[in-house]
């Protein structure tokens, strides 16, 4: 429940701070005098999105902090999941900056709106009067009946379910999908993959063989070279060997004359030992340079083969065509391995579709006890509130469909006068019928659900005299098994209430600012005689709203 609300810099409102009690609490005032701000206010605490409308002073920001006792609502694993910390006094903190920007906190610990919307709905229940018309809805329906018919649990397991179960159908469509890409290329794929296994690649090998190539594409031209150049070296009268020893020779002499002349000798005999080596080096390569056209063939046939391989997958690497085969041999034997899958898929499916069917047959069956003692407990209220003749007829429609909540689907039939004819409930009932039945249905609701708290903003919109007078009642039985705030404009209502809240505008250094206040024994009876006879309070209007007090 809600035991404080304190709100700083929002619409009209400057600076207020209220704390309520449990039971049943009314707020009235007149109208604009600010109830319709107390719930913006409040509605930002619970996570709705804010705008620098919402600014009293543009230039300050405005906070606004709700206090909620939990411990008695189970809640622990919600602040577990989230990853906060749980106290039972909760402090729920909303910051709107001048900038525009918006914060939020639970127990001082920063949230999203979504955590914060989540948190809500754990929270308050907020009926505005256009809300009525929800009752129509068939999500709403479902949950009135499985509220009575303790179906939650069930129903959350299902949706658990119910996911995995999207989750294998999605899997099975996709896997069945790639199978009949996959075989649809198998032969092609097959083909391609043989061909490239035949070719016997080696990453580099490329290279290699075009270099193997060019050498023996061109040996007697290498041959001619090399023995040309051994010629030079070694020719007896001009031979660069013999010129180097003749220059040795000379320098050998002059050596001992300085060491410059010793430092050139001994470089001419570097250069001659490295010119030696050469020589051998030559004599070798000679030997090795021949002519093999068998090879050349050989690795002439290979290089084609890769150049073909290349050209026909559009790539410029033996590496890529490497990838290729790696995928190819990954697309062949997928077959098998997808096969495999989509068996073990549709096996999941089937126990599941079977879990499935047991949940929804065991949801369908507490909601066909539920439906008659829903039927009675609101035929009994709507006798109180005037609409003695009321019938229901809710009507379960099993389907093959798997829905969110199970395989009906339902009707809300009513009918408001006797011997009248069902008909839809959005069809047939008026906007003050409307509001009666959903009066009702939280009524009944409040037995079952673990909500800490229901705000009815003006409900009794349409009704007074001995209906307002029930409503009333009804709402001030709600509030032992719940906290309950009604906005009201009607007496009969405002003097059930445990506590009387007022909202009023005042002017303060010629700016209109809303506040909240709770009113004594005497304030109380004013109130209400203003509320019944206007601001002329005569005699009557005050013995009455002693009476209705009373």
């Amino acid at each position: 429940m809600i035991t404080s609300l304190s709100i700083e810099n929002y619409a009209l409102i400057e600076k207020l701070s209220v704390k309520f009690t449990d039971g049943f609490s009314v707020i009235t005032g007149e109208t604009g005098a600010g109830k319709s701000i107390l719930l913006g206010a409040l509605g930002l605490v619970l996570g709705k999105r804010a705008d620098l409308t919402s600014l009293k002073n543009k230039e300050e920001k405005c906070v606004i902090e709700g206090h909620f006792q939990i411990k008695n609502y189970n809640l622990e694993p919600f602040f577990e999941a989230n990853d906060l910390d749980y106290e039972e006094e909760t402090i729920i903190r909303r910051e709107i900056l001048p900038s525009g920007k918006s914060r939020a906190f639970i127990n001082d610990t920063p949230v999203n709106l979504n955590e914060l919307q989540e948190m809500s709905t754990f929270l308050i229940d907020i009926h505005s009067q256009h809300q009525t018309q929800e009752l129509s809805d068939e999500t709403v329906q479902f949950q009135i009946i499985d509220s009575v018919g303790l179906n939650f649990s069930l129903i959350n397991e299902y949706a658990i379910q119910l996911k995995e179960y999207k989750k294998n159908k999605s899997d099975l469509k996709s896997n069945t999908e790639l199978l009949h890409s996959v075989l649809k290329e198998q032969d092609y794929n097959t083909f391609l993959l043989d061909e490239l296994l035949s070719a016997n690649l080696k990453s580099g090998e490329k290279e290699a063989i075009e270099i193997h190539f060019e050498k023996l594409n061109n040996v007697e031209f290498i041959k001619e070279n090399v023995i040309k150049s051994l010629s030079i070296i070694n020719e007896e009268q001009f031979g660069v060997l013999q010129n180097l020893k003749e220059v040795k020779l000379c320098f050998q002499k002059i050596a001992g004359f300085s060491s410059e002349y010793n430092a050139v000798y001994e470089r001419i005999n570097s250069v001659l030992i490295e010119f030696y080596d050469i020589e051998k080096e030559l004599e070798q390569l000679s030997e090795t340079v021949f002519s093999n056209p068998d090879e050349l063939q050989i690795i002439n046939d290979k290089l084609q083969l890769i150049y073909a391989l290349e050209k026909k997958h559009q790539v410029n690497s033996v590496e890529e065509l490497l990838q290729i085969q790696d995928d190819l041999d990954t697309k062949v034997v997928s077959v098998t391995t997808l096969e495999s899958q989509i068996n073990a898929i549709e096996k999941q499916i089937v126990l599941i579709e079977n879990q499935l069917n047991k949940l929804a047959i065991e949801i369908h069956n507490n909601r066909v006890e539920a439906i008659p003692i829903l039927i009675a407990k609101l035929a009994l209220i709507l006798e109180q509130l005037g609409m003695e003749n009321a019938r229901f007829n809710i009507e379960l429609i099993s389907k093959e469909e798997f829905y969110f909540n199970g395989k009906d689907e339902i009707q809300f039939l009513f009918s408001a006068n006797k011997g009248s004819n069902f008909g839809l409930l959005k069809k047939v009932a008026s906007g003050g019928e409307m509001s009666r039945i959903m009066l009702a249905v939280k009524s009944v609701l409040s037995n079952y659900s673990k909500l800490p708290s229901i705000i009815f903003d003006e409900i009794d919109t349409g009704v007074s005299g001995e209906i307002a007078h029930k409503m009333g009642e009804i709402m001030k039985s709600m509030s032992e098994n719940m906290q309950v705030f009604a906005i009201t404009h009607l007496p009969q209502i405002a003097g059930k209430g445990n506590e009387h809240f007022k909202v009023y505008k005042v002017i303060k250094d010629n700016h209109t600012q809303s506040e909240l206040k709770i009113l004594s024994k005497e304030e109380r009876v004013i109130e209400i005689a203003q509320m019944l006879s206007g601001s002329s309070i005569s005699d009557s209007a005050l013995i009455h709203a002693k009476e209705l007090l009373n």
